[in-house]
């Protein structure tokens, strides 16, 4: 799978769309969806499975200028309205901070710190197009492979918690766990 299958899945999920669209309402600077909405969606996919979508939405955005989490709330709660799931707004102008990492430059730079590869994959619209953002590439994405990300602090340790809490390997039993960076 290449990135405009990965890409030609999204767009043909209308679920997916409305959600981006409602995201987009927002007109957020350097905003996108990533983590579970589109890694697990192309797993599915892979794998030939269907579970249901994503519980939650991970939408970051990069605002230097207002790093008020109360914001980040409010946003949720705008999309709520419009898209009824659990919706996680974060605004990485001040994510560093939870791993006491230095200051973030963009959202990519800040997915890249995230837990697994797999998971440091995002899209957005931009002029209406879908963007696909993969700061370590989509390799360990299509190739079932979770692995730490280099940047993550603790990542493998977290990493093997998240695959026990979330059931990933029941859900998904090819996929290939590497705990070297």
């Amino acid at each position: 799978m290449e990135e405009k299958e990965i890409l030609s899945v999204i767009e043909s999920d209308p679920w997916m769309m409305s959600v981006l669209r409602a995201a987009a309402t927002l007109n957020l600077p350097d905003w996108m969806i990533g983590a579970g909405f589109v890694r697990s969606k192309i797993w599915d996919t892979l794998s030939g499975t269907k579970h249901e979508h994503s519980a939650d939405i991970d939408l970051i955005y990069f605002d230097p200028n207002d790093i008020n989490p109360e914001k980040e709330k409010e946003y949720a709660s705008q999309l709520q309205k419009l898209v009824a799931v659990e919706w996680e707004v974060v605004n990485e102008a001040r994510a560093h901070v939870f791993n006491g990492l230095d200051p973030f430059t963009s959202s990519e730079d800040a997915m890249a710190h995230w837990t697994e590869t797999a998971t440091a994959v995002a899209v957005t619209l931009r002029g209406g197009d879908l963007k696909l953002i993969a700061p370590y590439g989509i390799s360990d994405l299509v190739g079932m492979i979770v692995r730490p990300c280099p940047k993550f602090p603790r990542g493998e340790v977290l990493m093997r918690e998240r695959i026990a809490a979330k059931k990933w390997l029941e859900k998904w039993p090819q996929l290939k766990v590497i705990t070297d960076v």
